[in-house]
């Protein structure tokens, strides 16, 4: 007879409960792999390829940047030696300590959209864009994870600061890029249910959008330099410098910036992009725009081409002959090996040495483009 029978059995307890704990995983992990394939989405189909291989950015088989002698090289991605920087560097550093400071507007549902031009930023590149009585969804994700596995990837530094079912009616959800943490297959297909606006978005994302549900009618595919017009809006598909790819694809689709245009009032979104001379030419042809929403953050010196610092999204700024900067691709998740405040703090000191105007909402904060909050430092409570 075991002299200590109730340690044994609290033995045979644990196991069972490891067990059963590693069972659970592993079904959650396996129901999550189930819905990888159609995460990757799919490559341009047979309907839209003459339009992609018409493309001028498209040749041997995918897309191409625009020549560029500030942004030289075709964009890479982390190598090796930036994941393991990434893995073994002080991640107490790259995340908040405290939890982020959120605003959750109640009445977003009910009031009519802004007849001048107000910007609610949600997290990351995530926006709603409000034009003289129009508005526009941008790079919409609302999952835990940008990722094509639920338990797996980049996670949320803060939660979504309103649910996607209380978002008011969008005229148009724009995508800047096919990457996890720009277009999100769950999002989407909530959307689909939630909204009855298109979807405008570069050649070859529609492919993606197809197989997640989305009608025919509510896809809009454009190349750089192509406009759409939807009553008094009008999107125009601008360049960028950067990549595109889910699963092994790589540049299959196409990637770019957006100018959100009213009867005489306009907002530009960089999308992701390496600072280059299309910004200028940008603001050549549309400028000049009411406010700029400029990526800011996940920059790193191995891929100056794809990502711009917070320097280089202030000489963007004043390229495209923008009025307020609004800073977003920062704050929400760690895809960087910066420090997580390193963005806005940067970019403060170089907008104050530019003289650029500058307004840095919390996640889910209005801002009125013609009376901007000030600056408070929330950040810095949390840093």
């Amino acid at each position: 007879m075991s002299k200590h029978p109730r340690s044994s059995g609290g033995g045979r307890r644990a196991r069972l409960l490891a067990l059963t704990a590693l069972a659970t995983a592993a079904g959650a992990a396996a129901w999550s792999l189930r819905d990888l394939p159609a995460a990757f989405g799919r490559r341009p189909d047979g309907t839209r390829d003459a339009r992609v291989r018409n493309s001028p950015q498209f040749r041997d088989g995918v897309f191409h940047n625009a020549p560029s002698t500030l942004a030289q090289q075709e964009p890479g991605r982390p190598d090796g030696d930036t994941f393991r920087r990434m893995l073994l560097d002080d991640r107490a550093a790259r995340r908040p300590s405290l939890p982020v400071p959120m605003e959750r507007s109640s009445d977003g549902s009910t009031r009519p959209a802004a007849e001048g031009v107000e910007v609610v930023w949600y997290g990351h590149a995530s926006a709603l864009v409000e034009v003289q009585g129009t508005r526009v969804l941008i790079d919409p994700i609302w999952s835990d994870r940008c990722s094509p596995v639920h338990q797996l990837g980049p996670k949320r530094l803060h939660p979504v600061p309103v649910a996607l079912a209380e978002l008011p009616p969008v005229d148009a959800v724009l995508i800047s890029h096919d990457h996890y943490d720009h277009l999100d297959m769950a999002t989407v297909k909530q959307l689909v249910e939630l909204q009855s606006a298109p979807f405008a978005v570069p050649l070859g994302i529609g492919g993606h959008l197809r197989r997640w549900g989305v009608p025919e009618h509510r896809i809009i595919e454009l190349d750089w330099d192509e406009t759409c017009t939807l009553g008094e809006l009008t999107l125009t598909l601008t360049s960028a410098h950067h990549f595109s790819g889910r699963g092994t694809t790589r540049n299959t689709t196409l990637w770019g910036s957006w100018v959100i245009a009213g009867p005489s009032r306009k907002v530009y979104y960089t999308g992701d992009s390496g600072y280059f001379e299309g910004y200028a030419r940008i603001g050549e042809q549309h400028g000049p725009f009411d406010a700029a929403l400029v990526q800011i953050g996940a920059y790193d010196v191995a891929w100056p081409d794809i990502h711009m610092t917070p320097e280089d999204a202030v000489r963007a700024h004043l390229d495209l002959r923008a009025e307020l900067l609004i800073p977003v691709h920062w704050c929400t998740f760690n895809l960087g090996l910066h420090p997580w405040a390193e963005p806005v703090e940067r970019l403060l000191a170089e907008a104050k040495a530019q003289a650029v105007p500058l307004v840095v909402p919390r996640p889910g904060q209005r801002v009125d483009v013609d009376n901007p909050p000030e600056l408070d430092g929330w950040w810095e409570t949390v840093v």
